[in-house]
């Protein structure tokens, strides 16, 4: 019973997390041989300022919006 924990940074929208945790149950149904009832997707979210690396907070660092599509 494969039980998947993602960790990213707060923003996505809805329709991008049902999107994700699709692609990951199918994958996971392929490769793991696994019945698709048994797959487990939770969300770990972060504000960016309670991230950090390199020795600096992601929001100082990057900055808001960064990793979303069309941002840099």
């Amino acid at each position: 019973m494969p039980f998947i924990t993602v960790k990213l940074a707060k923003g996505r929208t809805i329709e991008q997390k049902q999107q994700f945790v699709e692609a990951v149950t199918n994958e996971a149904v392929n490769t793991l041989n696994v019945r698709k009832e048994w797959v487990t997707v939770i969300f770990d979210e972060y504000e960016r300022e309670n991230w950090a690396s390199d020795g600096q907070l992601h929001s100082i660092k990057f900055g808001e919006g960064f990793g979303k599509q069309d941002t840099k």
